[in-house]
């Protein structure tokens, strides 16, 4: 099929962008996402301490990936982006706390919510590019190096070569020290912290969640 390409008109861009940004929020959930909303940029919450949690205790992904500290974004470097934004798409989905705690158990399912996110963000950010936003960015979350290349013995990019999906891996928001769980709790959406130590029923859910950076 044939995709619809908007020519770059900067002032009708302009002129409709709370219209494009509504139709993302709706494409959003009507692509599996269970809440989404349009929020200024300058309301994305940066904290260095996200980035410190990949540390303390290590993720398993650190330094295992591009997107993943110590080779993603950094958090005073994403603030200084952020200052040229003005607007951006929130979402989020639920999961099961059980996919969320971090046990070989439910890899897989996690790595599938992983990539439900991924998309999510993935088609939001080409259609804005095709409506003539062609500066829009997104964040997913958890390490594109498991989500896409599990499989994979090492990230093809920290070896010098290209990246296996360069048009699908990006960084998750916590990634570039975006603080998801205040996010959430700011727009008065349940969130609970979940990690390795959860037991069954401890937690009445997971959550996951994904940012479009538009205009």
């Amino acid at each position: 099929m044939t995709k619809f390409v908007r020519k770059i008109d900067l002032k009708s861009i302009e002129e409709r962008l709370q219209t494009d940004l509504e139709k993302y929020r709706g494409q959003a959930l009507e692509l599996g996402a269970d809440r989404a909303a349009v929020i200024k940029a300058v309301d994305i919450p940066v904290d260095e301490r996200v980035v410190l949690k990949c540390r303390l205790p290590r993720c398993p992904g650190y330094g295992t990936g591009a997107h993943c500290p110590p080779h993603a974004l950094k958090p005073a470097e994403l603030r200084e982006v952020l200052g040229r934004f003005h607007w951006a798409v929130f979402f989020t989905k639920d999961v099961p706390s059980e996919v969320i705690a971090r046990n070989k158990a439910t890899a897989q399912e996690r790595i599938a919510s992983y990539l439900k996110i991924s998309n999510i963000v993935n088609k939001i950010e080409s259609s804005a590019f095709y409506d003539g936003h062609y500066l829009a960015v997104g964040f997913g979350a958890g390490s594109c190096r498991h989500s896409y290349c599990a499989k994979e013995e090492t990230c093809r990019v920290l070896e010098g070569g290209p990246c296996r999906f360069s048009l699908r891996a990006r960084s998750s928001m916590e990634a570039v020290g975006i603080d998801v769980y205040r996010m959430i709790a700011d727009m008065g959406w349940d969130v609970y912290p979940i990690g390795c130590g959860l037991g069954p029923g401890d937690a009445p859910q997971g959550i996951l969640a994904g940012l479009v950076l538009v205009d």
